[in-house]
């Protein structure tokens, strides 16, 4: 896999990036109409919500943008989104429980009929960050008649069910990730591939010795440590896997 440095804003195609914000949106909502000094007077409980909202989003956006110099760092702040996904299931949760709302039940008209949302698949011209907002908003309008319903119980349960939704598309965007990762390395794996394959090639291009074990083209190279530190001696270019060598004075 070659190495290439492209657009970082490859997270505004997604669907988790674009769910996330409509579930960002609508917790602010949320902790506007229903939170209070009386149910939340130090205002703790608003803080932690929206921030781990705006988490969610936040390393999305993050996790995607380092997709081609560092995967471990994409899977890591993936990770990171869905565990702030669950903190703020977990404060639904917990408020649902405190005013005797009982969840949908996946088996129940109302779940079916909220879980059958479709999002559509965005199309961009050379306006990215008009046409990304025009999108989102577009995109939660869709379920804005739960989402921002008056009706406690069909907020709560709605916010519970879009954020489940999205915990399940970060895990599979997890699998996904590693298997990438499997299959074709991180960043500094294909660097150092790409840069041997580069002095391969310059190796053949200056007519470098043949390796006396395998055959391949020689580098040359400079001892570290020994009695020829800091002289020049050619080395097999499939090192590790071959420990060919030859003196330059050959």
């Amino acid at each position: 896999m070659s190495v290439t440095i492209k657009s970082i804003k490859g997270y505004y195609f997604l669907d988790a990036w674009v769910m996330a914000h409509i579930i960002q949106l609508s917790t602010l909502r949320y902790a506007n109409t229903f939170l209070n000094r009386k149910n939340d007077p130090c205002g703790r409980m608003y803080d932690q919500m929206t921030m781990a909202a705006r988490s969610v989003t936040a390393n999305i956006a993050e996790g995607a943008s380092r997709h081609q110099t560092s995967r471990e760092t994409e899977m890591r702040l993936t990770d990171v989104a869905r565990a702030s996904l669950s903190e703020l299931l977990g404060d639904f949760y917990n408020i649902s429980m405190r005013v005797g709302c009982e969840p949908w039940s996946k088996h129940s008209e109302a779940f079916r009929r909220f879980a059958a949302i479709q999002l559509d698949r965005p199309v961009y011209t050379d306006d990215w960050d008009r046409e990304a907002w025009l999108h989102i908003m577009c995109q939660k309008k869709k379920y804005d008649p739960w989402i921002e319903s008056p009706n406690h119980a069909i907020c709560l349960n709605s916010m519970m069910a879009l954020i489940n939704r999205l915990i399940s598309i970060l895990q599979k965007m997890l699998e996904a990730q590693l298997a990438a990762f499997k299959a074709e390395g991180g960043f500094a794996e294909n660097m150092t591939r790409e840069r041997s394959e580069a002095l391969r090639a310059e190796a053949v291009r200056e007519k470098a010795p043949s390796c006396p074990l395998c055959g391949k083209p020689m580098l040359r190279r400079i001892a570290k440590r020994g009695q020829n530190a800091g002289h020049y001696f050619w080395s097999c270019s499939d090192y590790p896997a071959c420990h060919g060598t030859r003196s330059c004075k050959e």
